[in-house]
């Protein structure tokens, strides 16, 4: 193949290269998008417990000041989750365990339970949120989750957040 003297001889691949401030605005561009898609879908901190208000009376009759405290945020990292097995299942609280932990959950090691005829959560009254998220992972409905009143027969479990004696019902 020959070229003609008319047609000019360009160098094969891109003719167009951008300055360097679109450049730079591109990719700024890019970081920030990135930022805000990591933010929306990474739900690794939640509230721990309620707002609080409270009403102070002052020296002046008829005024007073209002506080109003901001819920503490705690990552799902420094949440202790405890998962007993409360079936004859073998290994079954091993792999809740692990299920739990790839989600971002701080597990402790599985252990056995009393047998239980379908999943209970417990939970500290602070953690009720965690409870329902982890009940949530686990398909088991929201009836059956508890406040960690009273002690479970599950033995060493008194300094947990959460403690989920598994049922058959558990995925």
């Amino acid at each position: 193949m020959s070229t003609s003297p008319d047609q000019p001889s360009t160098p094969a691949g891109s003719h167009f290269q951008p300055s360097l401030p679109v450049v730079v605005i591109i990719l700024v561009l890019f970081v920030c998008t990135a930022f805000l898609i990591e933010r929306s879908t990474t739900p690794t901190h939640a509230t721990a417990g309620p707002v609080t208000t409270t009403t102070h009376a002052t020296a002046h009759p008829g005024t007073s000041t209002t506080t109003t405290l901001k819920p503490v945020q705690i990552p799902r990292a420094q949440v202790s989750v405890q998962v007993a097995n409360g079936t004859s299942i073998k290994g079954f609280a091993k792999t809740v365990t692990q299920q739990l932990q790839t989600l971002g959950w701080n597990t402790l090691s599985a252990i056995n339970g009393p047998h239980e005829t379908s999943t209970i959560v417990y939970y500290k009254p602070a953690f009720r949120w965690a409870a329902i998220t982890i009940a949530g992972e686990l398909r088991v409905p929201v009836t059956a989750i508890h406040v960690l009143t009273s002690l479970p027969s599950v033995a060493g479990s008194s300094g947990d957040d959460i403690v989920v004696v598994l049922g058959p019902n558990a995925h």
